[in-house]
């Protein structure tokens, strides 16, 4: 059995290619854990074009929460469109999901 290595070379120190923080946000879920969660949003976040920059997820008990920090540079879609997609998922599997824009989120939690 041989394994594949992976070639670094591919990855290009390329500055254009870094996120501006103006077109990131952070997606928000909390609810009872159940199968599918995960791949529910991520799969309405892949629909309209918006990247997965850093997922962070925890249980607390049978409690859920994850933390998104998403690219909308390439959304297919009006942030109010989006929202109301994430939304259905909430409705669907008894969530909340809260999408906020990085600068209005830095905006609202000055120290």
């Amino acid at each position: 059995m041989t394994c594949s290595k992976f070639d670094i070379s591919m990855i290009a120190d390329d500055s254009s290619r870094l996120q501006s923080k103006g077109d990131r946000a952070i997606v928000t879920v909390l609810g009872i854990d159940q199968i599918g969660i995960v791949a529910k949003v991520a799969s309405v976040l892949a629909d309209c074009g918006v990247n997965i920059l850093d997922i962070s997820q925890t249980l607390f008990d049978e409690f859920f929460a994850m933390n998104m920090l998403v690219s909308l540079s390439k959304c297919k879609v009006e942030v109010s469109l989006l929202k109301s997609k994430l939304d259905e998922v909430a409705e669907e599997m008894g969530l909340r999901i809260l999408l906020q824009r990085e600068d209005v989120f830095r905006f609202m939690h000055r120290v």
